[in-house]
């Protein structure tokens, strides 16, 4: 049975369920939740994580690239499921507090904004589509540069440990013992700017990346329930008597996030290229690549389409992520609001 046929005799208009704001949740159940719950979301799709780290920089030195397929049958056969996890307790134990400062500013721009935007939308000054999907947009932007503060120097050395122990691309040198190890060495090698490198790449990758993709999410959550025959608005008015079930919601939500997470993919991989061969070619006290440079030498490997290596399994991680992540922040905040007065 198909969601439509499934409220083919529902009522045709309702009202979405007010957002929680940040001011109604208990903050320490919220993060506690969330780094608990996150955790394992990360663990979950770390693998394709590594296959399109290893696809955008171990090939750089193969004329024939490797399928995301073949690339993962290799490193299973070579390097076992670990292979799958190197740098997974580095990356991990930056998660969480940059997953923390995301949340929290995201939900607090979210708020203030659309707080100031709902104002525009009662006048007329804009529609009330237009000003919930700016403040999404606002808010994914904050967030992510807030958390990129946190998330960059445990990027840089997570993906160190990734492409380490693979043969392809000239980067079969085992360079760090862990973590801790690599830490170690790249601020030895190049003080606290290497923990940086790659930094503006990463605001021009995820900052817009956010942008988009809660924009997105929001303009397509809304076309999903206007295309199940469903009148979505915020009067009182419209609600029905007989809402979508909790059922419904989680799918809608789960297939509106997907989607949002594949056109950002799309816009943004490029960026990403780029942003993860700054953050791993060039270590050990050689002179790292520029933008140009790097750019250039994706064209002269592949052509443009280089810029592109390891889309597919940047797109099933952005996508599943992107699904994963929604239901699972949607769920934190409803299981994290204080009780009603």
């Amino acid at each position: 049975m198909t969601l439509r046929q499934e409220h083919q005799h529902a009522p045709s208009e309702f009202r979405l369920p007010a957002d929680i704001d940040w001011h109604m949740l208990d903050k320490s159940k919220f993060f506690l939740l969330g780094a608990a719950l996150f955790s394992g979301v990360s663990g979950m799709l770390y693998p394709v994580v590594v296959l399109k780290t290893r696809q955008q920089v171990v090939m750089a030195a193969v004329s024939s690239p490797h399928s995301c397929a073949s690339l993962g049958l290799d490193i299973l056969r070579r390097e076992g499921v670990r292979g799958f996890y190197k740098g997974f307790s580095t990356s991990l134990a930056g998660t969480i507090p940059a997953r923390a400062l995301y949340m929290s500013t995201l939900e607090i721009t979210k708020s203030s904004v659309g707080s100031l935007l709902a104002t525009k939308a009662a006048g007329g000054a804009m529609s009330e589509p237009a000003a919930a999907a700016v403040a999404n947009a606002a808010a994914g932007l904050t967030a992510s540069i807030a958390a990129q503060l946190v998330w960059t120097p445990i990027d840089v050395v997570s993906q160190r440990l990734m492409v380490q122990g693979g043969e392809q691309g000239g980067l079969s040198t085992r360079r760090y013992a862990g973590g801790l190890d690599a830490f170690k060495k790249i601020v030895k090698a190049d003080g606290l700017p290497g923990l940086y490198r790659g930094f503006g790449m990463s605001i021009l990758t995820y900052a817009p990346s956010n942008a988009l993709w809660w924009a997105s999410y929001c303009v397509t959550q809304r076309s999903v329930w206007m295309s199940l025959g469903y009148k979505v608005g915020n009067n009182d008015s419209q609600i029905a008597a007989a809402p979508p079930s909790s059922r419904v919601v989680v799918l809608v939500q789960g297939l509106s996030a997907a989607s949002a997470g594949g056109i950002s993919a799309l816009v943004t991989t490029p960026f990403d290229t780029i942003k993860t061969r700054l953050q791993v070619l060039g270590n050990d006290g050689t002179k790292p690549p520029t933008v140009m440079q790097t750019v250039q030498t994706l064209v002269k490997e592949g052509g443009w389409k280089a810029c592109y290596r390891g889309l597919g399994a940047r797109w099933a991680s952005m996508s599943l992520s992107a699904t994963t992540t929604i239901t699972t922040y949607e769920f934190i905040k409803r299981l994290s609001a204080k009780a009603e007065e």
